[in-house]
């Protein structure tokens, strides 16, 4: 590493270049010594070190050490996701009486932004000089990705004192465009790949989720969980019912309580390290998935197989394809609108 910069709670090493810009791994360090590191490369959170019941440290995200692995095609690991986390039908919507196409990266949908989208752009970056907290600024330009409008998106994170990862996302606009901002990391709280997530637990505040077709496009329905595999609003293992949904998780819930209000939505727990990830968030949905597309062709920066299963995402956001669901919560910014939202993921040992 050629540069190190030391901040008061922030520390800045030298990891690389993209797009012609510097990329950096920023460090962020709380009074507890818990540790999380982000990089402006796609707003990546890299690692996030905590102890378990035994007071031993492990990351309880799946990551890389260099930036080449955020480099290469998806699944996201940490990134920032936009303009539009999730998919949108057919690569197409309309908006104010114009059809854009956009790219259809996913099978014939458009998926997390297109071929370039949020998650590999080089971020500005300002580490914050009395906080352990790092704020990010992209300018997203008319037409990129197919996209309309000229859209000014301010992301950032703050890691407490309570042990929390605050992420706060703002945006504006100069043409009417979706936006749906959120973070892609995967979590494993045992701390070590080698081990799935089907034995963690889990809860969800949500009486309702929006079923798929087989593309992973919401049907428009809303459905009550009750009676279904999709029923977390009592904590269970992951492993319980995921057999009887074809493919795995990767399904959005309607969260309960009301949207744009902060709220506790999501509990996950490891019996076995005693970690426990609590979720706040404004948004009214949360996209959880399994990690069904993992197969271990990815490794960890020590070497171990990245496998089905052995990460799982908790992402808040708005629902997939609102663009084209009318009946949705809109996912339409408007010039002279601000777009915010917060989410903040908590954790705790539990001994």
């Amino acid at each position: 590493m050629n540069d190190s910069t030391n901040l008061k709670l922030v520390s800045r090493a030298d990891w690389g270049e993209a797009d012609g810009k510097k990329v950096y791994l920023y460090t962020l360090t709380n009074k507890n010594g818990m540790v999380v590191t982000i990089t402006n490369y796609g707003g990546v959170v890299t690692s996030w070190t905590m102890p378990d019941k035994n007071n031993n440290k492990g990351n309880i995200v799946l990551g890389f050490n260099e930036l080449k692995g955020y480099q290469a095609p998806p699944p996201y690991f940490g990134a920032l996701i936009g303009r539009y986390g999730n998919r949108i039908a057919n690569g197409k919507f309309t908006l104010d009486g114009k059809e854009y196409k956009l790219a259809t990266n996913n099978d014939k949908n458009h998926l997390h932004g297109g071929n370039k989208g949020f998650d590999k752009v080089v971020w500005d970056a300002t580490p914050s000089t009395d906080s352990s907290a790092l704020t990010l600024n992209y300018l997203s330009k008319d037409g990129e990705e197919g996209y309309p409008g000229n859209l000014k998106v301010t992301v950032k994170y703050t890691l407490t004192d309570n042990d929390e990862l605050r992420i706060v996302y703002d945006a504006e606009t100069d043409k009417a465009t979706p936006v749906n901002l959120t973070n892609h990391s995967y979590f494993n709280l045992t701390g070590d790949v080698s081990n799935n997530i089907l034995n963690h637990s889990l809860s969800i505040d949500a009486d309702r989720y929006t079923p798929v077709d087989k593309t992973l496009i919401p049907t428009g329905e809303l459905k009550a969980v009750s009676g279904t595999p999709f029923d977390f609003k009592t904590s269970k293992l992951i492993g319980t019912d995921i057999g009887k949904v074809p493919g795995g998780y990767d399904h959005n819930f309607v969260l309960n309580g009301t949207s744009g209000s902060m709220r506790k939505v999501a509990v996950l727990s490891d019996s076995t390290s005693g970690r426990q990830l609590t979720v706040f968030t404004t948004e009214p949905g949360l996209q959880f998935y399994s990690g069904n597309f993992l197969d271990g062709k990815l490794q960890t920066s020590d070497g171990k197989s990245i496998n089905k299963h052995t990460g799982l995402c908790l992402e808040t956001q708005h629902f997939p394809d609102s663009p084209n669901k009318p009946a949705f919560p809109s996912t339409i910014l408007k010039p002279g609108e601000k777009y915010h939202t917060e989410t903040t993921y908590a954790v705790a040992v539990v001994k």
